[in-house]
């Protein structure tokens, strides 16, 4: 079921968007924000419920959700939203995609993040094509201010927050053109899938931390 979902959105994306390459990125990463949004409320739910409270696991959701959201902002300032139909496919499919994901999640959290696994894949696959196939038009292009601020003049804390696999202020893009703009969205959808895969790590409920939870250190008295 996992495998014909993102089937299914990656023939929407592809197939749909073939030679339109900023409205089909908007259109992605619309779809891409939304497993995170379904992933915090179901965990929201089950501590509403007092079944089970993870701080980390929604700190780094959320910091998931505001990276995919400035990606978003990158392509509605290239013109990917300017098409009524574009905006009006991408919030429909996000909406059912929301509903199929809580309810995955409910179900089985693994499969959810497998999903989600593979969606990032996918994503990291398109931009490393596009900056390959476009590679001087984009160099010779200004970076969008709202990249700037994400990238390079802005707070950095949640940007940090969603690369589980990296340590907090290791990595930070040079933003000098648009192509460099893409090489980081590129390189934060692989960080997306290194998460998700620890999400799915058969002990993650009792290892899983976000990169700012310090490491416990022994108490003085018991070295």
């Amino acid at each position: 079921m996992v495998r014909l979902l993102v089937s299914v959105l990656v023939f929407v994306i592809n197939v749909l968007y073939r030679n339109r390459p900023y409205p089909r990125f908007y259109v992605l990463e619309t779809v891409a924000r939304v497993p995170y949004f379904s992933y915090l409320s179901v965990l929201h739910l089950y501590e509403t419920l007092g079944w089970w409270r993870k701080a980390d696991w929604l700190k780094v959701h959320f910091a998931e959700t505001w990276n995919e959201l400035h990606h978003l902002l990158i392509m509605e300032s290239l013109g990917g939203n300017n098409a009524w139909i574009d905006r009006f496919l991408a919030r429909h499919v996000g909406l059912l995609y929301y509903w199929i994901i809580v309810l995955l999640y409910a179900l089985s959290p693994r499969s959810a993040y497998h999903f989600m696994e593979l969606v990032e894949e996918h994503a990291y696959e398109s931009y490393d094509h596009f900056l390959t196939s476009e590679t001087e038009y984009l160099k010779a292009q200004s970076a969008p201010q709202v990249a700037l601020n994400y990238y390079r003049d802005g707070d950095l804390y949640m940007f940090d927050e969603f690369q589980t696999g990296q340590r907090p202020e290791s990595r930070r893009p040079q933003i000098n053109n648009l192509y460099d703009v893409f090489v980081a969205i590129r390189d934060d959808e692989r960080e997306h899938v290194k998460t998700m895969v620890a999400c799915q790590a058969p002990m993650a409920q009792k290892t899983f931390k976000s990169p700012h939870t310090p490491e416990l250190q022994p108490s003085p008295m018991l070295k």
